[in-house]
């Protein structure tokens, strides 16, 4: 039956939330996992296994934060950063979201610069001045996507 419902789920044309116990079921019929942890929901693009190791990640951080005199415990597990909370965590979504809409808005605009350097083929200054205007837009996007990397680090705690 399990086979079955695996095909079933391999050749399925749209998209399909399922939701499981058995991790081998998840890795093998899935192409994005996702995991509630602390309450929120997370995605997890290392799969089952990085939630394992965050969930031993946890683990080994409630005892650590219970015994946090104790130096000589010799644990290298990373700290964790208390999550935010109140007014400063609804900045940070708010943050996060605009954040979101800009990087939607550079990538059109990205999408739109490419195909002006494709019809510029033979226009070489065209090409120079767009080719800075897209050096530009993609510095935008590596430093947007930074922050926002760094803020979802700050929400998940």
């Amino acid at each position: 039956m399990l086979a079955a419902v695996e095909e079933l789920l391999d050749s399925w044309p749209g998209t399909l939330l399922v939701v499981s116990h058995d991790r081998y079921f998840i890795e093998r019929v899935t192409d994005q996992q996702y995991a509630i942890l602390g309450g929120r929901l997370r995605h997890l693009p290392g799969g089952v296994d990085e939630y394992l190791r965050l969930r031993a990640a946890q683990r080994d951080a409630a005892p650590t934060a219970k015994n946090a005199g104790s130096a000589a415990s010799g644990s290298t597990a990373p700290s964790a950063t208390p999550a935010l909370a109140g007014a400063d965590r609804r900045a940070a979504e708010k943050e996060v979201s605009a954040i979101e809409r800009r990087l939607q808005r550079l990538q059109k605009d990205l999408d739109a610069m490419d195909v002006r350097l494709a019809d510029a083929h033979d226009d070489y200054d065209a090409l120079l001045a767009l080719q800075a205007q897209r050096d530009a837009v993609t510095t935008e996007i590596t430093t947007l996507e930074e922050r926002w990397l760094e803020l979802g680090e700050e929400l998940d705690g």
